[in-house]
């Protein structure tokens, strides 16, 4: 025969449910704020990082005319494509050398070697980070989703210019992106 429990560990037991439920609430509230607050977080990090392909929005007086010819500034191109993405992509030249202030454009290859149409997204990136806020593309790709036709193939072109403010102990800046498949077409 089973007798119930004493009063006292039913109350006991039920405080510590309360307190269990009343814990999980707080850590679930928590971790609903700190999802909540990852966007601008994240944001910031872009902004200051040069992630996610921002760069920095060059002030009106980097582009009135004045050219830096006292500084030579080597810009690479790099290209990369996910695996997930059945293209080609390249930069045409693999680097140039740039003087800021002025305003430069070179263009990048890309091929879809798939037998479907394919939309391909391209996402800058910018080292070293800080010249990513010294870094202006006035002309880019990467600002669309990319359609290509099966075999497919274009030169798209990247219109950039340098801030005269960028640090003059950046003598290198390097310009990347990689292009993700959006979506298939057909």
């Amino acid at each position: 025969m089973m007798t119930a429990a004493p009063r006292s560990d039913r109350t006991t037991a039920a405080r510590a449910n309360r307190r269990t439920a009343g814990r999980l609430a707080v850590v679930v509230l928590a971790m609903f704020g700190f999802g909540y607050a990852l966007v601008p977080l994240y944001d910031v990090l872009c902004e200051i990082t040069g992630l996610g392909g921002r760069t920095g929005v060059v002030a009106a007086n980097a582009l009135d005319g004045e050219v830096d010819t006292s500084r030579t500034i080597k810009v690479q191109f790099l290209g990369t494509v996910s695996s997930r993405l059945p293209w080609e992509f390249h930069p045409t030249v693999a680097s140039m050398e740039v003087h800021p202030g002025q305003v430069y454009e070179t263009t990048y290859f890309a091929k879809n070697l798939s037998p479907a149409a394919t939309i391909g997204q391209a996402r800058p990136s910018v080292a070293p980070s800080i010249a990513s806020l010294h870094f202006n593309k006035t002309e880019c790709f990467c600002f669309v989703e990319q359609e290509f036709a099966p075999g497919e193939a274009r030169d798209m072109p990247v219109r950039f210019v340098l801030s005269r403010d960028l640090p003059a102990e950046i003598s290198t800046v390097t310009l990347s992106y990689t292009f993700f498949n959006s979506r298939q077409t057909g």
